[in-house]
């Protein structure tokens, strides 16, 4: 009996460090998904939804929501690690700034994505992945409203970045169904 409790706290010591290790790292690559600019029209693109959609489903809400949170609270710090930090600004000012919403949709859509995908298929990882993009757009337009006129808010906030978006989906689809089983096996190893 002292033997099973042994192993049961040291399983769960390797579990936890496994999972502070996952996060930590996430956060670094979320940090430079961030920080990568590829050319793109009509804006350039960064990987930032690549890498929230990526975590969500390879992780799955638990892990991916820890791994932003991390990322939101290195730049609350005011760590540079926010797209165009530190030009545009660091810690709270950048994140009550005019992305301020994003960051918030991608927060959000961490978990949904997250909880959509879980146990899916390629097509139903694609579709929650395709969902989550409604928070993203939902609250990072309306935070953008209090910066940019109501009827420029489509013009600027939305639609120069849709097709970026949907070309990163496509990326992390093509992943998954390249690598199925990887999935599988991120999901397990970090939970």
């Amino acid at each position: 009996m002292a033997n099973a409790a042994l192993l049961l706290t040291r399983s769960r010591s390797r579990l936890s460090t496994r999972t502070v290790v996952t996060v930590l790292a996430g956060a670094a690559l979320m940090t430079l998904a961030a920080k990568v600019q590829i050319p793109f029209w009509p804006v350039p693109m960064t990987l930032h939804t690549m890498a929230v959609m990526a975590f969500a489903v390879a992780f799955g809400p638990r892990i991916a929501v820890s791994i932003f949170l991390a990322y939101l609270a290195a730049g609350a710090a005011g760590l540079p690690v926010f797209s165009g930090s530190p030009e545009r600004g660091i810690g709270i000012a950048y994140m009550v700034g005019p992305t301020g919403g994003y960051l918030l949709g991608y927060l959000v859509a961490s978990w949904l994505v997250g909880m959509l995908a879980a146990g899916k298929g390629a097509m139903g990882r694609s579709v929650a992945m395709l969902a989550g993009m409604l928070p993203i757009y939902g609250f990072g337009a309306a935070w953008l409203a209090v910066y940019v006129p109501v009827d420029r808010l489509l013009a600027a906030g939305v639609l120069p970045f849709l097709l970026g978006d949907l070309v990163k989906i496509g990326a992390v689809a093509a992943v998954g169904m390249a690598m199925p089983a990887s999935f599988v096996r991120l999901r397990g190893k970090a939970e």
